[in-house]
């Protein structure tokens, strides 16, 4: 059996474990990506009569990446572009 524990700190309020078998690998870190898990203490993954701490390997895996708007090349636009050039030369 394999299962997961998702430990959240609510600060004053005290923590909660989330603890579901059903919930895979998956559904973790899209709840993570999500926003719907936060201000995570640890990830534990149960498999048989093992523990192995996994935080870091799914917050990573969850992140998305920050891209900067200036970085960002969409070849749509360009190609966009070029149409409505080629549009207008028509006319």
């Amino acid at each position: 059996m394999q299962y997961f524990v998702v430990m959240i700190d609510y600060g004053r309020r005290g923590r909660e474990a989330v603890v579901d078998p059903e919930i895979t690998r998956r559904e973790v870190i899209s709840r993570i990506a999500s926003g719907e898990y936060r201000n995570i203490s640890f990830i534990h993954e149960i498999v048989e009569n093992a523990v192995e701490d996994v935080t870091e390997a799914i917050l990573t895996e969850a992140a998305l990446p920050q891209i900067p708007p200036e970085d960002v090349d969409l070849q749509a636009n360009r190609l966009d572009h070029t149409r409505d050039l080629r549009k207008h030369e028509r006319t």
